[in-house]
């Protein structure tokens, strides 16, 4: 079994190839290379002001969150209008959306999983906007199954989730349309590829989790008044749906009162089929948890937990024997084991115990698979059914290892393996040997060997020490004039753990600088690292930040002149809230889309849920005061010189809504005192990243890169 994850980041996979000079060689200081002229579109001023714990706060753009307005639509039109104006006349901005196509432009193939009588893959041939399934039976010649480029003319409608029943013979998948977290569900036979019923509409928030070959769970909210993309939800019901019976009839499972109110909710199958897993969640930190079972008509819901207080979920069974990972009295997480007759914590006893390290749990093949972080960098050990360690896991080197997961029955599992360096490469582990052979290496035109790849430790404000992964050319000069992107996030535990991206690749092909540092607020070091970067404590997420700048250019790799900031949502936020509080400090900011009205960020679709890490403006006048504090949308202060800025977001985005940018850019332009750029770049048909098609990816990132060298006075590029 595998946890679903209700809020996840989206990555991409990239690689780079060629030798270059260093591009930062072009300027004593940086700047633009060339004036160019912007007048930007009036933005109406209106005269909305809210009063919090009787302090008036002005929210001059809040006809902005209209998103269905004709205004705000214009509003869009013209910014946009001004903003790819301005990046038209960066001279290389189209040798850089060339040099990532054809480094982008080579095979990718995912891991193998075996359904019914067919082998399925995801396949990429170079370009393809979306990603392939294929399948073949036993040596057989492979077919295509299931081709989301042909879903949309565009190919921005996106396959999201693929379960097949118990026998393989019925496929259930779920598509998102130009990028909305609103799906539809469509349910195939898997042999014929014939589609044998309506799509299931309106669901959100989902996974889908077969019962044996009758039916499946899914999730989703009532569809909400108003604008579908923008509108408050946070009633989040679990249903039953049984092929061949219309969706109007399927059956409320949880959810549907008052007292089982969740913003977030789940419900797994065990993969014996004897048990439902229901997770409920108001918030993205801790969960109730009950359990059904399925072999007893009418079996009621039984509480494994009633509080909020941990995250917990059931990784396995055996007969009624329940495997729970938790960090509830762990930090660092744990597993534990319960009969489910009486599932409380009273009765758990400790399976893999916490360590000084934060544990990822899977299964596969008969065996757990523990997985630690180590300074953000992977651990594996197996584990047998006794709970006896029975090896650790031989990888090729510091970097990140997918979770080793699969079914029951399965021999061979397989994971993929990579750093900020190391394009993915798949390995295949055999599980009673204990051993890892080369599956498939990436077919990534690039040379790990010509790039270093270094982990710092600096020192944040408070004396807190934070790791940092520094990538790079062999050979850099540490002369302070290095054009360098500091990546973060620091949020809602989530870790950023190294990984090779296309892009990141291209960016260090130029002479760039990658610096990635694991702020407080993620899961690198357990909930307490996660903890010391929520609510009252979020100015730490920023603090790490700050020090991972100075310390770049303290130790020579950049300078003021040559650091750019980037991060997306949370990490938008993270960008925001730095440029605001420092805004000498970096010469290129981007935030993508950022949560920037901490205000009223819990007003929107399920934005209550980041309540935990954040706090909102009405629970008390402390917490009103501090978000105020930081929130970037209150914080940019007239007279000010802002550093470059290209905020981006996207039309369709019900994730953070792209109002928060919209807000954050009409300040920057209206009080901006220096000849610093401060655009947004509107990505229309598009949603919060996931499943965005990879010809929207390469421009947006031919731009961004532009952009930021642009902002450093960076005349031309080298030649690859």
């Amino acid at each position: 079994m595998k946890k679903i994850t209700i809020l996840a980041a989206a990555g991409v996979l990239a690689a780079c190839s060629g030798e270059s000079q260093d591009v930062a060689k072009e300027a004593d200081t940086a700047q633009p290379v060339a004036a160019v002229a912007l007048a930007y579109p009036e933005t109406r001023m209106g005269e909305v002001v809210d009063t919090y714990f009787d302090t008036e706060v002005a929210d001059p753009y809040r006809w902005l969150e209209d998103d269905r307005s004709a205004e705000t639509e214009a509003w869009v039109k013209e910014q946009n209008a001004v903003t790819f104006g301005y990046l038209d006349q960066i001279p290389y901005r189209d040798t850089l959306k060339q040099r990532l196509e054809a480094l982008w432009n080579y095979e990718k193939v995912g891991s193998p999983f075996k359904e019914g009588d067919y082998t399925y893959f995801y396949r990429n041939d170079g370009l393809q906007n979306q990603y392939v399934v294929w399948r073949k039976k036993g040596d057989g010649e492979a077919e295509i199954f299931l081709d989301p480029n042909t879903f949309s003319e565009d190919g921005t409608t996106s396959l999201a989730t693929l379960k097949f029943s118990k026998d393989g013979r019925i496929a259930a998948y779920s598509v998102s349309e130009g990028g909305s977290d609103w799906r539809k569900i469509f349910i195939i036979d898997a042999e014929t590829k014939e589609v044998l019923e309506q799509p299931l509409v309106d669901v959100k928030f989902s996974g889908i989790s077969w019962k044996g070959n009758e039916g499946f769970y899914y999730s989703s909210y009532d569809k909400p008044d108003g604008s579908e993309l923008s509108a408050k939800t946070d009633q989040h019901k679990l249903y039953y749906h049984k092929l061949g019976q219309p969706q109007s009839q399927d059956t409320l499972v949880f959810g549907g009162t008052e007292e089982e109110k969740r913003r977030y909710v789940s419900g797994v199958v065990t993969e014996d089929d004897r048990f439902l897993v229901i997770s409920g969640a108001t918030s993205t930190s801790g969960n109730d948890l009950f359990i059904r079972d399925l072999t007893k008509a009418d079996a009621p819901l039984v509480p494994v937990l009633t509080d909020f207080d941990s995250d917990t979920y059931v990784i396995d069974n055996q007969g009624s024997k329940l495997f729970l990972v938790t960090n509830r009295e762990a930090p660092n997480k744990k597993v534990v084991t319960v009969d489910a007759a009486n599932p409380a914590p009273a009765n758990w006893q400790d399976f893999i115990g916490e360590t000084d390290n934060v544990l990822t749990a899977s299964t596969g093949g008969g065996y757990f698979f523990a997985e630690y972080m180590v300074d953000a960098l992977s651990k594996i050990y197996q584990y047998d059914y006794d709970g006896e360690k029975v090896r650790e896991i031989a990888l090729p080197g510091p970097g990140s290892a997918s979770s080793l997961g699969g079914k029951r029955e399965d021999t061979t599992l397989y994971y993929s393996f990579t750093n900020y360096k190391t394009p993915s490469t798949i390995f295949a582990f055999d599980v009673a040997e204990g051993e890892s052979s080369v599956y498939r290496e990436s077919g990534a035109q690039f040379d790990p060997s010509a790039y270093e790849s270094k982990q710092v430790f600096y020192t944040s404000k408070d004396g807190t020490r934070v790791p940092m992964l520094i990538t790079h050319k062999k050979g850099l000069e540490l002369d302070g004039k290095n054009p360098t992107i500091l990546y973060g996030y620091g949020g809602f535990n989530i870790s950023l753990t190294p990984s090779f991206s296309i892009t990141n690749a291209v960016w260090m092909e130029l002479g760039g600088v990658y610096a990635v540092p694991n702020l407080r607020g993620g899961g690198e070091y357990g909930k307490r690292w996660h903890d010391a970067g929520t609510k009252l404590q979020k100015q730490n997420v920023f603090d790490d930040f700050i020090a991972a700048g100075e310390f770049l250019i303290d130790q020579g790799y950049t300078s003021s002149d040559y650091l750019a900031i980037r991060g997306g949502s949370n990490g938008g936020l993270l960008v925001g809230a730095v440029m605001t509080q420092r805004p000498e400090l970096v010469q290129v900011a981007l935030p993508a889309v950022g949560v920037m009205d901490m205000l009223r960020y819990h007003t929107f679709t399920a934005g209550a849920g980041w309540a935990y890490d954040y706090g909102t403006a009405e629970e008390s006048e402390e917490m009103f005061q501090y978000l105020k504090g930081y929130s970037p949308v209150h914080n940019v202060q007239p007279g000010t010189e802002y550093p470059a800025t290209l905020v981006t977001t996207a039309d369709h985005d019900d994730r953070v809504v792209p109002a928060h940018s919209f807000k954050f850019a009409a300040e920057l332009q209206s009080k901006q005192a220096g000849a610093a750029p401060t655009l947004i770049r509107i990505e229309t048909n598009a949603g919060h990243g996931a499943g965005t098609p990879v010809s929207k990816i390469i421009e947006q990132y031919a731009d961004i890169f532009g952009f930021t060298l642009f902002n450093m006075g960076i005349s031309e590029l080298p030649e690859s």
